[in-house]
């Protein structure tokens, strides 16, 4: 390892100027939402009562690149470029000729990928004129994110955390109570939402949807309040690709080209942050990377859910998004990743997953938590529950170089740190972790709960 570098940085000048819209460089456009009501595609004043202008002309931009803000860019010099590492120790105990890279996204103040949109989210919003921003969030980062976006633009910030999360991650809230931010438990009594569920189930674990439905609720409802989404919508995945711009200039620094690309996938963001400017390139003819989602068997909305028009939220409350679902009704086991606890997928990235861009794999979360500790111990960064997920299939991928003899260059996200989830690594530790598989009969019922939309 000599000689070798263990970690490329780039420069404060080198930090990306422009996000990457992968929409003009497809082959065709995703497939238009709609409205609930009407079926036909929504246009700007529906969704007006939410997102301020810019947010939402960037929703539907075809514009290939779109200007970062000043101000979101003096904000993101407080942690970006970050680094991008080369994984020696832990090629070295897998005994493998591949060469490993992970980006990490732990550095930033919130630890995780999620501040790349939520510092554009809160300024845009506050530019518009907002007061108070809602969301939901699930293991919480996102919910960390925004509130401490929110602080900088003087927003109020308001969170209604899943259950399960609220419960297993106590520090989290904590966290993001610090940064200024009022956190409720979801399902919530606040909200029509959240009253429906616990009527059914006092106990109700939650789930991302039904928390989007009580932050929705709330914003749709007052006109100084816009309500802010961390991930799934095309904006998110166009502010989160800062994350692969400055992934391409740090391997063109060592003079890498990427075989395979991996990350996981909840709702999308932090895969479509990683991959989009690397699918540009191979759109290009520039590269050829094979680029991998991985999803937990728990919730495996690309590997076993269907294409088809679903609300993103459990009460029915957003517009309708054509995107790989598991049905809105669908409530996942309370895996520790609660970030990937959503029962759909970005309609952006289910578009590009259906042009057969990229793949899909749906791992076992004890698997993953073996990859965790295996990359703790080699690497030293205690990983979140969800970017497991990712390392699990590197290990895979480095093990089968091993038995091939290939020297395959493998690039995943690292999209946040574990400090608050040691919990979930307890459970693992102490043989306590088990893994959960969803059975046809599980999801016969959330499937033939979909909305009925006509094809075209």
């Amino acid at each position: 390892m000599a000689g070798l570098p263990h970690k490329i940085l780039l420069d404060e000048s080198q930090l990306p100027t422009q996000w990457y819209n992968v929409v003009p460089d497809l082959p065709g456009p995703p497939p238009p939402p709609l409205h609930p009501g009407t079926l036909q595609p929504i246009g700007p004043d529906d969704l007006a009562p939410l997102f301020p202008d810019d947010l939402i002309a960037q929703e539907v931009s075809t514009e290939r690149f779109v200007d970062i803000p000043g101000e979101v860019l003096d904000v993101y010099r407080l942690w970006r470029p970050s680094p991008l590492y080369r994984a020696h120790r832990l090629e070295r105990a897998l005994g493998t000729p591949a060469r490993i890279y992970y980006k990490y996204e732990g550095v930033s103040p919130a630890g995780s990928h999620k501040p790349n949109t939520a510092v554009p989210q809160a300024f845009y919003n506050a530019r518009a004129g907002a007061r108070r921003l809602t969301t939901e969030t699930g293991a919480g980062q996102w919910g960390t994110a925004l509130a401490f976006a929110s602080g900088l633009f003087d927003l109020e910030c308001e969170v209604w955390q899943v259950g399960a999360s609220y419960d297993q991650k106590p520090y989290r809230r904590t966290m993001m109570e610090t940064f200024g931010a009022r956190v409720h438990r979801s399902p919530s009594d606040l909200t029509r939402a959240g009253r429906g569920v616990r009527a059914e189930d006092p106990q109700h674990p939650g789930s991302l949807g039904i928390a989007i439905s009580e932050a929705v609720e709330v914003a749709a409802g007052d006109p100084e309040t816009r309500y802010a989404l961390g991930s799934v919508l095309n904006h998110v995945l166009l502010h989160q690709t800062v994350i692969g711009e400055e992934t391409l200039l740090q391997l063109a620094a060592v003079e890498e080209v990427p075989d395979v690309i991996v990350g996981c996938t909840g709702g999308g963001s932090n895969f479509g942050g990683l991959t989009f400017p690397f699918l540009r390139e191979k759109l290009a003819g520039r590269m050829s990377p094979v680029i991998r989602a991985v999803e937990p068997v728990s919730c495996p909305s690309l590997t076993r859910g269907v294409y088809a028009y679903d609300f993103g939220d459990t009460a029915g409350l957003t517009p309708l998004m054509k995107m790989h679902t598991l049905g809105h009704g669908f409530v996942p086991d309370p895996i520790h990743a609660g970030g990937l606890r959503y029962h759909g997928m970005s309609p952006l990235m289910s578009h590009v997953y259906e042009l057969g861009l990229v793949e899909a794999l749906a791992l076992p979360q004890t698997e993953c938590f073996a990859a965790a500790v295996r990359f703790a111990r080699t690497e030293g960064i205690v990983p979140a529950p969800e970017p497991t997920h990712a390392l699990a299939a590197c290990i895979r991928e480095a093990l089968a170089c091993r038995e091939s003899g290939e020297e395959k260059v493998i690039v995943t996200a690292l999209c946040g740190h574990g400090h608050l989830d040691l919990a979930a690594y307890d459970a693992y530790l102490s043989g306590r972790m088990v893994d959960e598989d969803v059975t046809e009969e599980r999801l016969a019922p959330s499937l033939a709960g979909l909305p009925s939309v006509p094809t075209p």
